[in-house]
């Protein structure tokens, strides 16, 4: 097949699993375009079937803001047509939806089909303002196929924005074998020169995420055991975090590390990971870590309790709850039996229920049923 894929080339989930998609798609001999402003983050190296498609937005006084939306379904229809693209699979559904149904149209009678993955923040955050609830509901019901990283987003996509269409689940995925134990030992000699147990954090450290909080619970760790911390990230809340290492003279066991692209290597030497977030719709950071045999505690949120199972591979807490979690986290790190259980278990499950080789199929097998069902349209519509 020939697929466009539209994402947000951030430091996000949604950015970084429709990149691992249209990877692995092409490892499977299909040919993918990436349309979006800018490189998505983890698209490095090169593949003779991946192509992107920088959207160029024009700037003009009318314009308090670059037209991106028009520019993005100009380019998708560009695309399109040059391209021969069988659809569309756009991540996130602001604006990227919008823009899609707009290529449709302008498209023709060929009718390009588009798919919409809906992955949390999309509906929870922005979705569900009242300003751009409408457009965001009309969007999801003109797809011709929705997608849900998790069954928790699925029925809140329902629930709150009363969707009459079908929506399939198809959670997010890690590559098993890429995501491992095997991480570069070179990192933890650094980090932790004495064998410090090591807790690791991975975001795009918006306030959702709470990084403030993974710190007030390192700080209560280090307080019963030598401890180190690994941040992996960037974004607003950087500051707020260093401020509070500062304060509370930690500076020399906390390292930032700021956005980084080979996350396995970092993952697999640590001991926990922590992800304390006030809403996480499925928590794919957390999936990374349990790949490398790192036991998470998580927020007791969203979709989360369908990745960790508490006290099997992780343990949960309520949101802002510190204190239990570092209760859970000196748990973990002062019974190194417990802990490399844990991990055991955490990279077991993750590869039951989430490996790419398992996952990928599954949206080979919906692109097939969307194209199938929008060839039988046409056929009637004759």
């Amino acid at each position: 097949m020939k697929i466009g894929i539209t994402c947000y080339p951030t430091y996000g989930g949604s950015g970084v699993v429709a990149t691992e998609l249209g990877i692995e798609l092409a490892a499977r001999g299909h040919e993918i375009h990436f349309i979006s402003y800018a490189m998505p983050m983890r698209l490095s190296g090169s593949s003779e079937r991946i192509w992107f498609h920088e959207v160029e937005v024009a700037t003009y006084p009318l314009f308090d803001h670059p037209p991106y939306t028009l520019a993005l379904a100009t380019k998708m229809s560009e695309v399109a047509e040059e391209a021969s693209l069988d659809l569309l699979h756009v991540h996130y559904a602001i604006p990227h939806s919008v823009s899609a149904l707009l290529a449709r149209m302008m498209s023709g009678p060929k009718r390009l089909p588009f798919i919409t993955t809906l992955h949390g923040t999309d509906i929870t955050l922005v979705g569900a303002d009242r300003s751009y609830l409408p457009i965001t509901r009309f969007s999801i019901e003109q797809s011709d196929g929705v997608t849900a990283i998790s069954n928790y987003l699925r029925e809140r996509t329902i629930r709150e924005f009363e969707v009459k269409r079908p929506i399939e689940v198809i959670p997010n995925f890690v590559n098993c074998d890429l995501y491992s134990r095997n991480g570069d030992t070179n990192n933890r000699a650094k980090w932790a020169p004495n064998g410090e147990p090591i807790l690791m954090h991975l975001s795009n450290f918006r306030p959702v995420k709470r990084i403030t909080d993974v710190v007030e619970i390192f700080a209560l760790v280090r307080e019963k055991i030598p401890a180190k911390l690994v941040m992996i990230g960037d974004g607003p809340d950087r500051g707020a975090a260093e401020y509070i290492v500062r304060k509370k003279k930690l500076s020399k066991d906390v390292f930032f590390l700021g956005k980084q692209l080979h996350v396995q290597d970092k993952l697999a030497v640590a001991d926990l990971f922590v992800l304390p977030s006030d809403e996480e719709s499925f928590g794919l950071a957390a999936l990374e870590a349990m790949a490398c045999e790192v036991p998470v505690i998580a927020s007791n949120v969203g979709g989360i309790p369908e990745v960790i199972k508490h006290g099997v591979d992780g343990y949960l807490f309520e949101p802002r709850d510190v204190h239990t979690a570092a209760k859970y986290a000196l748990e973990i790190l002062t019974r190194p039996d417990r802990g490399r259980m844990m991990g055991e278990m955490a990279r077991a499950n993750a590869r039951k229920k989430y490996c790419s080789n398992d996952i990928i199929p599954m949206y080979e097998a919906y692109y097939e049923k969307v194209l199938n069902s929008t060839r039988a349209a046409a056929s009637v519509g004759k």
